[in-house]
């Protein structure tokens, strides 16, 4: 049995095999079939490999997994010897992997499944264009403005709107940049409209569906954020866990009788974070339970830490819905057409 690490990149790989008395031997590989097929075939079906999560990572897995004992994907925001090595080369970081896949220290990454995979894509590539289509708006606005003349911004957001703008209040050259930009934010609409449907599709072959599109708040296009974001939920042991996981959680400083906790982590995925806060200022207009507990946590401490508190109440409603294979009849009430929540279970 060989622990082996693997320095991957984007076009080769050098990697570190490590025996079991404490010798190494180093390769550097391309990633062109054949010597993938080389380094394939020298893998023996009880060795361990130690890769950083990379943009490619997922696929070298793949590739290799069907050859070896276990695959570990590192997590390398908290793989921090390679990063914050005082000679740090291809070798170094390949041997750092092996030395310490052997003993076992490594911070694992949760690997998601391909469906997974590709629906986070999705949902990524869509929040680029909205965010890109806000700006061509915000430029046109900023062209009205210029001219002194008063335009709501909302009213850009649809074709009829971008239509009705009047060109002749503007200069040949601020025409021509106009249509540009009208034209293209017409075109990321469509653009939008297509994935919008992709995702829908995709996200609802995915498991907890049905349960999490029943809590009002959540739309389709949420649900699959939150699912792909999520993963498999059994992943996590407590809602706690999950909330930490999307960097819910406060920052704790601890020393002597010193205890601090200041704001949120923000760790994770950002975008997953976003659509959960945003849901949850949704489902606080139909739910009277989390529109009294965000009253509650306001009038104590604030409107900001009341919407955190709040879509972290949402996050643990997920996360029993998803654990539990709920479906709500109408959650306005908590109305559920699943058998009710075990003893033991978080609420």
């Amino acid at each position: 049995m060989s622990y082996i690490g693997v320095d991957l990149h984007q076009n080769s790989i050098t990697v570190c095999r490590r025996e079991a008395d404490g010798t190494e031997a180093f390769e550097t590989l391309t990633l062109s079939p054949g010597d993938m097929d080389r380094f394939c075939g020298s893998l023996d079906a009880d060795d361990e490999v130690a890769i950083e999560a990379t943009g490619n990572s997922a696929w070298f897995r793949d590739q290799i997994l069907p050859c070896v004992g276990r695959v570990v994907v590192v997590n390398p925001s908290q793989f921090k010897v390679i990063r914050k090595s005082v000679k740090k080369t291809d070798k170094n970081d390949a041997a750092a992997l092996a030395l310490f896949l052997e003993k076992d220290m490594l911070p694992e990454t949760r690997v998601k499944t391909s469906a997974e995979t590709e629906l986070a894509s999705l949902a990524h590539t869509r929040d680029l264009l909205v965010k890109q289509r806000t700006r061509l708006l915000n430029k046109i606005h900023a062209l009205h403005v210029g001219k002194g003349l008063k335009l709501k911004k909302e009213s850009l957001g649809s074709k009829r709107g971008l239509a009705a703008i009047d060109m002749a209040l503007f200069s040949p050259c601020e025409q021509v940049e106009i249509t540009v930009l009208r034209e293209t934010a017409l075109s990321l609409t469509a653009s939008l409209k297509q994935l919008d449907t992709e995702i829908e599709k995709h996200a609802s072959a995915l498991t907890g569906y049905e349960g999490i599109v029943s809590i009002k708040g959540v739309g389709p296009r949420s649900a699959a954020v939150l699912l792909a974001a999520i993963g498999n939920v059994h992943d996590f042991e407590s809602a706690d866990k999950l909330a930490a996981y999307f960097g819910m959680v406060p920052r704790v400083a601890q020393s002597n009788e010193t205890d601090h906790r200041g704001r949120i982590t923000k760790r994770g995925n950002k975008l997953a974070r976003t659509t959960l806060v945003q849901c949850s200022l949704v489902a606080t207009r139909y739910s009277p339970y989390l529109k009294s507990f965000h009253e509650r946590i306001r009038q104590r401490r604030g409107t900001g830490k009341a919407i955190i508190a709040t879509a972290r109440k949402l996050l643990s409603i997920i996360y029993d819905t998803l654990k539990n294979g709920w479906v709500f009849s109408d959650f306005t009430t908590f109305s559920r057409s699943e058998p009710s929540l075990a003893a033991g279970q978080s609420s």
